[in-house]
């Protein structure tokens, strides 16, 4: 019993609260926008299924807690279930009716609404990282090589202590993190380096040796890994407006470094096993809320952004799919027939619960249950 509320209060508990709060601002996001444009909401719920508990307000709303917090929706008049697939009554509305309705609004009202929860993930983002760069400080190491592990690839370059590292195939480097995150991802990848080396530039190739780290929760990574060394680690803590400017460059990175991840595991030259699921997220909320609340709130973040972007792919179903169809009917000035519409969420469905399986796959394997229950069995 003891192990059971130790597990609960070390993963559980910290994973509903993250998952909670991003969904709840990726929903907001649409119940916001929507009655902005006069659209009425019928339902606002965090987590699907049975609802815990609930209200209504008084513009008819009724907002509910559900008992799997796997996500969350909102459904506006008109949608015949969470997907906001088109009720059959949409058809035959009064024209009162049709001024309410989500479906019988411009297709630029529509995408407003759509395209309002991925930016309100981004929006909390930032905000919650300007925050951190205020009181916590942002990790902000100065671009300089402290020192060159043996045998390594800068070594060999010809990199020096003392070098200061100035861009990386011309995108200008501003910290030794920005150096960091440009190499990991390009693991095998040539790479020019400028450098400052007593008031002098010169420049450097450099290619990244591929190396299998393994991460604080057990998760191992394909990375790039030059072989320098940075002993000057410091937090440096920003005014408002230069918090908000580095908040936004980075979810920036984060968005182009997960991209890029995403598409070298396409090309297969990264590995799928670093796609997790919710049992991953779960296991990394608990230890990282061992960390502190401003590490939790940190991971928040990051989550956030996350949840944003993966939903602007352009899968239907998610909120990408819905902005391509609606980018459909801009261009030819009519929706696509319902036909091609069904098709293609019968494809999305099809994508998305691919995933989320692989994705559990993933976090069994990680999380050892696999062998386990294989060594149960033989």
């Amino acid at each position: 019993m003891l192990n059971i509320l130790s597990l609960a209060q070390h993963y559980a508990l910290p994973f509903i609260v993250v998952i909670s709060v991003v969904v709840f601002v990726h929903e907001f996001g649409h119940y916001w926008v929507a009655r902005r444009c006069g659209i009425r909401v019928m339902s606002f719920s965090i987590g699907f299924g049975k609802p815990i508990f609930g209200w209504t307000d008084k513009h008819g709303t009724r907002w509910q807690v559900a008992w799997l917090p796997l996500g969350g929706y909102v459904k506006m008049f008109g949608d015949a279930d969470p997907a906001s697939s088109p009720d059959e009554a949409v058809k035959t509305m009064t024209d009162e009716e049709k001024k309410v309705a989500f479906f019988h609004q411009s297709v630029n009202k529509r995408i407003a609404v759509v395209a309002a929860g991925p930016a309100f993930n981004y929006i909390f983002a930032v905000i919650v990282l300007a925050v951190l760069f205020m009181f916590q400080g942002q990790p902000y190491s100065p671009a300089i090589v402290s020192a060159l592990q043996d045998n390594s690839v800068a070594a060999h370059a010809g990199l020096h202590p003392g070098d200061k590292i100035t861009a990386i195939d011309g995108s200008t480097i501003s910290r030794f993190e920005d150096i960091k995150r440009i190499v990991a991802l390009n693991n095998g990848t040539p790479l020019s380096f400028t450098i400052d080396r007593n008031g002098a530039a010169q420049t450097l190739s450099l290619t990244p040796e591929v190396t299998v780290q393994t991460d604080r929760f057990g998760g191992e990574h394909h990375l790039g890994k030059i072989g320098i060394i940075s002993n000057n680690l410091e937090y440096k803590k920003w005014p408002p407006l230069k918090a908000v400017k580095q908040a936004t460059i980075e979810a920036w990175d984060l968005t182009t470094s997960t991209l890029k991840a995403i598409g070298q595991m396409i090309m297969g030259t990264r590995g799928s096993e670093e796609i997790g699921g919710p049992l991953r997220i779960a296991e990394m909320s608990g230890h990282v809320a061992q960390d502190g609340v401003w590490a939790l709130i940190w991971f928040m973040a990051i989550i956030s952004i996350n949840l944003g972007l993966i939903n602007l792919f352009p899968v239907p179903l998610l909120d990408g799919g819905h902005l391509l169809f609606y980018g459909f009917e801009k261009l030819f000035r009519r929706p696509l027939s319902e036909k091609i519409q069904e098709i293609g969420m019968r494809i999305g469905l099809t994508l998305v619960v691919s995933l989320m399986v692989f994705a559990t796959w993933n976090d069994l394997v990680h999380l050892q249950v696999i062998s386990k229950i294989r060594s149960l069995l033989s």
